[in-house]
């Protein structure tokens, strides 16, 4: 009994001294989270876009002499997001850019297809998704997830249009290093955070949106926890748009907008340097309308060329 407790002994000494003989050489290094936020309230992820070891499978829906439209399903932090790939016909076989196109609260995939078919029609691919509930967001159940180590449902959207961006680059139609993010209203806040976070994209393009100001809360006083800081500010664009520039940034807005008011937009376009640039049509009603035709033709022209 002696002679087996004494082995015993000496057995987990060994263990432990090789255990931190080898944490001492590097040999055990700690897993790094696939995402965090800064202290600065910068949202980063440390994985590939598509969720590892998964492909999108893409099906096609339509095909005529001037686009195909497809349906496609990729993973993305471990759920199916669905989308629609419409890619104009290219009579000279070149690859086409492509465009992350995110719909605003409510609106599906299939709702942004009068935009999609207008980018078509000028030159250009574009991928179409239903956003986790529809683009809409629950501001104070994703603080709560947060502050409880959990990664919040706007953090995980982020990451969707990441991917879609990468579903872009894996079509051989579409040109892998021409790829820019649009969004409208509610959208529009992803795909600025989505471009922030995608260095190989061109620009962004953004309608009928805003960014919160949670800095100007912040610095009022109303803002003091600090985890509830760092949480606001990587949901709100306006966090982003040093991370942007010098790429493109382009706004479009109602003056008339009802529910985005077009002082809002003002207040973050002020924020960001240059390139950018913002265009204002005289027009009820939010969202895209056929009025921005000129000015979404004209800039991204600039940015592809």
């Amino acid at each position: 009994m002696k002679r087996s407790f004494a082995s015993g002994i000496i057995l987990l000494i060994i263990v432990v001294s090789l255990m931190l003989t080898l944490s001492l050489t590097g040999c055990i290094t700690k897993q790094e989270p696939e995402w965090d936020v800064t202290n600065d309230g910068l949202l980063r992820y440390r994985m590939p876009a598509l969720d590892p070891g998964t492909e999108p499978v893409r099906e096609l829906l339509e095909k005529t002499d001037n686009y195909t439209l497809s349906e496609v399903v990729y993973k993305s932090r471990g759920d199916d997001i669905e989308g629609l790939i419409r890619i104009p016909e290219d009579s000279s076989g070149r690859q086409v850019p492509g465009i992350v196109l995110l719909p605003g609260a409510t609106v599906t995939k299939e709702g942004e297809q009068g935009l999609a078919r207008y980018l078509c029609d000028i030159g250009y691919a574009s991928v179409a998704i239903d956003q986790r509930n529809l683009g809409g967001i629950n501001m104070e159940g994703d603080l709560r997830m947060f502050l409880n180590g959990e990664e919040p449902v706007q953090h995980k959207m982020v990451s969707d249009a990441l991917s879609a961006a990468e579903v872009l680059r894996r079509q051989p139609e579409i040109d892998p290093d021409r790829i820019l993010y649009l969004g409208e209203s509610n959208g529009g806040r992803f795909a600025i955070i989505g471009c922030a976070l995608d260095e190989r994209a061109r620009g962004v393009v953004a309608i009928s949106t805003c960014g919160y100001g949670i800095d100007a809360l912040v610095a009022s006083g109303r803002m003091k926890d600090p985890d509830v800081i760092r949480f606001y500010r990587s949901v709100d664009p306006d966090t982003y748009l040093d991370e942007i520039s010098p790429r493109t940034f382009v706004m479009i807005h109602s003056s008339n907008d009802p529910i985005i008011p077009y002082s809002s937009a003002q207040q973050t376009y002020i924020k960001i340097g240059e390139p950018k640039s913002l265009h204002v049509i005289e027009a009820e009603g939010h969202g895209y309308n056929a009025s921005m035709n000129p000015f979404l033709e004209a800039e991204l022209a600039k940015v592809f060329s």
